[in-house]
């Protein structure tokens, strides 16, 4: 039994916290309709968390923890780009690549056994996503720029869309 419960170099607490703060984090994005979800936020959490947690037992904790989470932030980067995309002039899924970057970092913290830090980043992730998202449709001079644009371009295709022909 002690076999099947041994992870190491994992341990079961910090795969709790990054289990809990990618669920924290992809709810609101979910909820939002927004891409990396509950289940994508979860195991971008839960795989950064195992790469740095394996990288650091590699020698017995004398790896170069700088190291591995460089290379992870390089392919957390990467994954966030593909999230990205430009239409009609405008750039989106920024928040969403950001999103998936820290999710990333937050994982790290708790591979570096900061469980409380990556709980508490979590939370102030999922305030700034819901706080922002709040101001913006409270006050008319935030929703300018980029957000303007696309609600057009919302707009414009709503209008278009019955005109189209159904194949």
């Amino acid at each position: 039994m002690d076999l099947i419960l041994t992870i190491a170099p994992l341990k079961w607490g910090a795969i709790f916290t990054v289990l809990t703060c990618g669920a924290i984090i992809g709810v609101e994005r979910q909820l939002s309709g927004k891409p990396a979800g509950i289940r994508t936020s979860c195991l971008i959490s839960l795989g950064t968390y195992i790469f740095v947690a394996s990288g650091l037992g590699l020698t017995g904790g004398q790896a170069d923890p700088a190291r591995v989470i460089g290379q992870v932030v390089t392919g957390i980067g990467f994954l966030g780009a593909g999230v990205m995309m430009a239409r009609d002039g405008a750039v989106i899924g920024v928040t969403s690549a950001a999103t998936i970057w820290v999710l990333a970092a937050i994982a790290v913290q708790a591979g570096l056994d900061h469980y409380w830090a990556a709980i508490v980043l979590s939370l102030l992730t999922v305030g700034i996503l819901v706080g922002v998202s709040w101001l913006e449709n409270t006050f008319i001079n935030l929703q300018s720029g980029v957000h303007s644009h696309l609600a057009s371009l919302r707009r414009r295709n709503d209008r278009r869309a019955p005109e189209e022909p159904r194949e």
